[in-house]
C-alpha cells in the first residue's frame, strides 16, 4: 500500500475518494501522514496539482499538498505568487477537516504572515488570518497559536479595530504560555492604539501577573507599558506589584524598569516641570523601547489630572487661573484641555466664552436610566459566566489524576529559555 501511496496520482485519488465521512477522513489522514515524506521528495509535485482538488471539499488533502508546495526560504517573488493561493484556501477550506491537521494549518498561516511581512504589506494578511482563527477555534474561549500572529499583523498595519474584534472573548483555555503572553501583550498595544486604556490595562495586567519562574522580555515590556497606561488612565502610579504577581516578577521588574519607576514617582508628585525634565533626560531609553509617544501621553495626562483636582476644590475658575495652577502656557491651552476633558467625560463643566470663566458641574448621570441598567446587567452576566467557567475548571482539575501527577513537574512549561529572551516585535505607540 505504501508503494502505491508514493505516487502523486494515487494520493490525489485517495483524497478525492476519502473526503466525505469522518471515518474516511481519519483513514485519509493516516495515509497522508505516511506519504508526506515521499511527496516532499517527488519532483513532479507542483501547484498545478491543486487544480485536481476542491479546497472546500478536499481541505485536508489540499492542506497537505499546499504545506509541501510552500515550504522553503521566503523571497519576494515566492511571497507574491503564494499569498493569493494560501488566502483563497483559508477562505474556502472546511473547518472540520483542517482541525484534523491543525499543526499544518498553523504552519501554513504563519508562512502567510512571513510572506506579507516580506512584502511589507501586513494589511494583506489581516483578513485571511482573522478567518483562520475563527476556523481553527473550537470555542471562542480557546486561545489558538494564530491569535498572536493576527494581532502582530494588525499592529503593523495599524488595523486596530480588526485586532480588537478578537479581544472581546474571555479566554479560559490556553495550550502554550508563550501564546498567552504575546496575545495579551499585543492585545494591550491594540487597545492603546484605540485609546481603550481600561482594556489595555486588563490585558497588560494578565502578562505582568502571569506565572513565571524567570523574567522574560515580553513580561518586562508589558510592565513598562503597564506603568505608562496606569498613569494615563488612573492618574497615579504604585510602586508595589499586584500580590498575585510571581516572585520572579516581584524581584526583577523594578530592577529592569528604572526610568519608568522614576517617571511614575515624579508623576505622583504632580510637578509638571520636573516631570518634563526627567522625560528629556531619559528620552533615549524611552525611544529605544519605542515608548516615547506613550510617555508624552502620560505627561499630557498630568495636566488633566491636575485640572481634575481643581474641580474638587473650586466651583468656578477663570481659564487663566487654571493655566497658572497647572502650569500651562496660557488660557487658550487651558481651554483646549478643559474642552477635551469634557468631551471625554472626565469632567462636567461649562465655559463662558465672554469672560473666560469655567463653572464645574456635578455628574448628571443618576445610574438609573435603561441604558445604564443594560450596561450593568451585561457586566453582571459576564461575571457570572466567568465564575461558572472557573468553578467548572477547578472541579475538573481537582479530580484529574493526570493533572495531580504532573503538577509538580510543570515548572519547565514556564521556563522559556533562550528563545524567549527578546520580544518579537516592538511598535511605537
Amino acid at each position: 500500500m505504501i508503494g502505491v501511496m508514493n505516487s502523486v496520482e494515487a494520493v490525489i485519488t485517495s483524497i478525492q475518494g476519502l473526503s466525505a465521512s469522518s471515518e474516511d477522513l481519519s483513514a485519509l489522514h493516516d495515509l497522508l501522514r505516511g506519504a508526506q515524506d515521499s511527496l516532499r521528495a517527488e519532483p513532479d509535485v507542483n501547484f498545478s496539482i491543486l487544480d485536481q482538488l476542491d479546497a472546500s471539499k478536499h481541505s485536508l488533502g489540499y492542506l497537505y499538498f499546499l504545506e509541501v508546495l510552500t515550504c522553503g526560504p521566503v523571497s519576494k517573488e515566492k511571497a507574491s505568487y503564494e499569498i493569493p493561493i494560501i488566502s483563497r484556501f483559508i477562505n474556502s477550506c472546511d473547518a472540520g477537516q483542517i482541525r484534523l491537521a491543525s499543526d499544518k494549518f498553523v504552519s501554513l498561516c504563519k508562512r502567510l504572515k512571513d510572506h506579507v511581512l516580506e512584502l511589507r504589506d501586513p494589511l494583506r494578511g489581516v483578513g485571511p488570518l482573522l478567518t483562520a482563527v475563527q476556523k481553527l477555534q473550537v470555542s471562542t474561549k480557546r486561545l489558538t497559536a494564530l491569535h498572536p500572529d493576527l494581532l502582530q499583523l494588525c499592529l503593523q498595519a495599524k488595523s486596530y479595530k480588526s485586532g480588537f474584534s478578537i479581544l472581546s472573548d474571555d479566554i479560559v483555555e490556553v495550550d502554550q504560555p508563550k501564546d498567552l503572553f504575546l496575545y495579551c501583550y499585543y492585545g494591550g498595544m491594540i487597545c492603546i492604539g484605540l485609546k481603550r486604556f481600561q482594556k489595555a490595562l486588563e490585558l497588560l495586567y494578565n502578562v505582568v501577573t502571569a506565572p513565571m519562574h524567570q523574567v522574560n522580555a515580553i513580561a518586562l515590556e508589558a510592565y513598562k507599558k503597564y506603568i505608562l497606561v496606569s498613569l494615563i488612565h488612573n492618574g497615579q502610579f504604585t510602586n508595589s506589584l499586584p500580590k498575585c504577581a510571581s516572585t520572579a516578577a516581584q524581584r526583577n521588574f523594578k530592577t529592569f524598569s528604572g526610568p519608568y519607576i522614576e517617571l511614575g514617582n515624579c508623576y505622583n508628585d504632580g510637578k509638571i516641570g520636573e516631570l518634563e525634565v526627567l522625560v528629556v533626560a531619559k528620552s533615549g531609553e524611552f525611544e529605544n523601547d519605542k515608548n516615547l509617544g506613550l510617555v508624552k501621553q502620560a505627561v499630557s495626562s498630568l495636566y488633566k489630572r491636575n485640572i481634575l483636582r481643581l474641580t474638587q476644590k473650586y466651583l468656578t475658575l477663570s481659564l487663566q487661573d487654571i493655566a497658572n495652577m497647572v502650569q500651562l502656557g496660557n488660557a487658550k491651552e487651558a481651554e483646549m484641555h478643559v474642552l477635551q476633558m469634557i468631551q471625554d467625560g472626565q469632567i462636567h463643566a461649562l465655559i463662558n466664552q465672554k469672560d473666560g470663566m469655567v463653572r464645574f458641574l456635578e455628574d448628571p448621570e443618576q445610574y438609573k436610566s435603561s441604558e445604564m441598567i443594560e450596561v450593568m446587567d451585561s457586566v453582571i452576566q459576564r461575571t457570572i459566566g466567568l465564575s461558572k467557567n472557573l468553578l467548572a475548571m477547578d472541579e475538573s482539575l481537582s479530580c484529574d489524576p493526570l493533572y495531580l501527577g504532573k503538577v509538580g513537574r510543570e515548572r519547565q512549561r514556564y521556563d522559556f529559555g533562550d528563545d524567549f529572551d527578546t520580544v518579537p516585535q516592538k511598535f511605537s505607540m
